[in-house]
């Protein structure tokens, strides 16, 4: 084993320094040391025990789906809007159904066809963030854009991999069966996002005073793996629990160091589960299936470009931003390496479709700059052929529309409201009637003689439920969209009585299930002690007070993050577009070595140079906003910018070029400080002057440190004062060039 590990991280080592030499993704380095390592290559040494690699590979699974929930946040879903989502999902579906129809038209089975749709809806983050970066597109807003449906496709990818598990190990396609899976993952992820939210901060909270790095990094590790085991217990993939804890975490004040902490770890097994992927490319079979990659490949790229400008186009972006985010897009990455693992360990996938999928992302990898250079002279050719019609309704369509506020609007928040309550309520009813039941109840069958055990079941069990019952049943009862609905006309009273009866109808069939499951009553008794039993729990006023108590802590809790960052001085809330299409902020860095650093606003005239102007100045916990003329940039400094995708490019290429131009005038060799031994002689120029009037400091940058003088004997600290003569030797510390100056000057 020790030696399998040696072998892998060797070539991983040396294979990852090459790419990066190349400035090529570390994963194409990976996936090349496995090939090396692996038994498809006869001319190197190769992994003895491959059953060792898998599993390391579905640790690596596990740390990179916890690292990813740790970037996730639900809260950043919801205020990025709908355009990034119906973007996401147009793709999404739209690609899948590409590679179904792709797998299909080879003859391949229906689960390779449906996995093949999968790996090709989603596309690498990893790949688009860092070309992004090395073309200097990051500032530019098609790439927020683009990162947004990044984030919505890897929470949609987490759900498609619990899909395709469970029509993989059920082998049923049935409309039932589809609508039981999903309605069990959304009952799981509310329960766990709300409970996980509600304890883990609490407990992370109390226990801050007795945990260091280490100890965080323990316990954090302690709860991946805790859920990993909870969501394989009731039915889902490990990797699926260990996401679900990760965007948990994510909610904490403490997520930025637990992802500080998980990295190594992540990027250690990451990469033997990436030099995995390369162990399972076979050239043979990449020969054999060379004419179904370059299909997929063509797939993957006219259905990126085609479905995916008309998913951003229909999410509401223009033309140019459509096209620009779509050409982005045209490539496959580490999910569908996921994926393919996914089906390889469940066994449902054919063998070629694992190095068929790996040729296809490396070769999408290669061309994905090259794609996104393509956007811009592609979009200019198509607009210029567009009629003139079509070019006038994409512009309408998107311009977007006014909003009219009015009854439709108010209808629709509080269908929300109710919606949302029902939802997270009833999930947690369900909860705790499964919990009372399944736990609870056998052991008071055990230690209770009968009949007083079924009436502390029920007491016990509708005393647990009564603060998340009365939520469901009166939350938002008197919520403003109600207020505003009942006052606005006589006809919308009869509708808001019938969401009502209905939401109290349902708490009645809690407290009916749970009379009947533990005493089997039934007839006009049980009828009669649920209603009591109903009217009690809507009165009771403790309830709704401990009710209120329950989401305030909820709320602080899922809040706690971005009040930390506030106090940090994170991004501003008004942050966002302007009426200016083209117009938006960004956030620069200032890096060190700058030649600005230390310059005034006033003196850079950002505005009239680039067109881009400073809205605010971070600085540590300072936030300096709306900064004055006289306000000085300095190292480390991030800088809120607002101009176009042009003005804003053009500002930070100019950094750039003025860092690489710093960093490559800097010799450090000649920038260290040298001591050397100065003479005045009967010719220099100081002779007369002292050691402040001779400029040594201000004209030639040396300092000195000692002064030797005809008339003493010691080597005597210097004064500014001391005039300076014939005979007397300087100690005089600087750069060698300075040195070289002042020795020249001197002779």
């Amino acid at each position: 084993m020790i030696a399998d590990l040696a072998l892998i991280l060797i070539c991983a080592g040396v294979m990852t320094l090459i790419f990066k030499r190349l400035h090529q993704p570390l994963v194409l380095g990976y996936i090349v040391a496995g090939f090396l390592a692996s038994p498809n290559m006869p001319y190197m040494p190769s992994v003895s025990d491959m059953e060792n690699v898998h599993l390391w590979s579905d640790i690596g699974v596990i740390f990179l789906l916890f690292a990813l929930g740790l970037e996730f946040s639900f809260k950043k879903i919801m205020k990025m809007g709908a355009a990034p989502i119906i973007a996401a999902a147009t793709i999404i579906l739209c690609m899948m159904s590409v590679g179904y129809a792709t797998g299909t038209a080879f003859g391949w089975g229906r689960m390779d066809s449906l996995f093949l749709g999968g790996m090709l809806a989603m596309s690498s983050t990893t790949i688009i963030f860092k070309a992004f970066d090395d073309m200097g597109l990051r500032q530019q807003r098609f790439a927020s854009m683009v990162l947004s449906v990044l984030i919505i496709e890897d929470i949609l990818a987490i759900v498609l991999m619990v899909m395709l598990s469970t029509l993989a190990v059920s082998q049923q396609f049935e409309g039932m069966q589809m609508v039981t899976s999903i309605a069990k993952l959304v009952f799981f992820l509310v329960l766990w996002f709300v409970v996980g939210i509600y304890l883990i901060p609490l407990v992370l909270r109390r226990v801050k005073p007795l945990m260091g790095s280490e100890t965080l990094l323990i316990v954090a590790l302690g709860l991946c793996f805790g859920m990993v085991v909870l969501a394989q217990a009731v039915g889902f993939s490990p990797a699926f629990g260990a996401f679900i804890m990760g965007s948990i975490l994510a909610e904490t004040v403490e997520a930025e160091t637990i992802e500080h902490l998980v990295t190594p770890v992540k990027d250690l097994f990451g990469a033997i589960f990436f030099v995995s992927v390369g162990m399972m490319v076979d050239v043979a079979l990449i020969a054999e299936y060379a004419w179904p990659i370059v299909c997929i490949i063509a797939a993957i790229m006219l259905g990126q470009t085609i479905f995916g400008t008309g998913g951003f186009l229909l999410a509401g972006q223009p033309l140019k931003t459509a096209m620009q985010c779509s050409f982005s897009l045209t490539q496959i990455g580490e999910f569908a390496f996921i994926l393919a693992t996914l089906g390889t360990t469940l066994g449902v996938t054919s063998d070629f479709l694992y190095p068929i999928v790996v040729a296809v992302s490396v070769f999408t990898t290669f061309t994905t700059p090259y794609m996104i250079r393509l956007a811009l002279p592609a979009y200019d050719a198509l607009s210029r052929h567009l009629p003139s019609n079509v070019t006038e309704m994409l512009d309408r369509y998107t311009g977007g529309a006014p909003t009219v506020v009015g009854q439709d609007n108010h209808w629709r928040s509080y269908l929300i409201e109710v919606a949302r309550t029902l939802i997270i309520y009833g999930v947690l009813c369900v909860a705790v009637v499964s919990l009372m039941l399944g736990f609870v109840v056998p052991v008071l069958d055990r230690f209770v003689p009968a009949p007083w055990n079924d009436y502390c079941a029920a007491a016990i069990t509708l005393l647990a439920l009564s603060p998340f019952l009365r939520a469901l049943m009166m939350k938002h009862g008197h919520s403003e969209s109600f207020k505003a609905l009942w006052t606005d006309s006589r006809f919308n009273r009869a509708p808001l009585i019938a969401v009502q009866l209905l939401r109290i109808v349902i708490g009645a069939a809690f407290v009916s299930y749970v009379i009947n499951s533990t005493m089997n009553w039934g007839g006009p008794v049980a009828t009669g002690l649920i209603v009591i039993i109903v009217f009690a729990i809507i009165a009771n006023r403790a309830l709704q007070k401990q009710g209120q108590r329950f989401e305030q802590t909820f709320t602080e809790n899922l809040n706690s993050r971005e009040r930390e960052a506030a106090r940090k001085n994170d991004r501003p809330k008004f942050a966002g577009r302007l009426m200016e299409r083209d117009v938006h902020l960004s956030d620069v860095d200032v890096p060190v070595g700058l030649s600005w650093a230390g310059r005034t606003l006033a003196q850079l005239n950002l505005g009239r140079r680039y067109g881009v102007h400073v809205v605010a100045v971070l600085r540590g916990k300072k936030r300096i906003n709306i900064p004055s003329g006289q306000t000085a940039i300095l190292p480390g400094d991030r800088l809120q910018v607002i101009g176009s995708d042009e003005q804003l490019a053009a500002f930070t290429h100019a950094i750039d070029e003025q860092v690489q131009t710093a960093n490559e005038q800097v010799d450090d060799d000649a920038r260290e400080m040298k001591l050397q031994r100065l003479i005045i002689d009967r010719h220099s120029p100081f002779i007369g002057k002292n050691i402040q009037q001779s400029g040594l400091r201000q004209d030639f940058h040396c300092m000195v440190v000692g002064i030797e003088q005809e008339e003493s004997t010691s080597l005597v600290a210097p004064n500014p004062q001391t005039p300076l003569a014939e005979g007397d030797v300087l100690w005089v510390v600087g750069e060698e060039a300075d040195l070289k100056r002042l020795t020249k000057t001197n002779a």
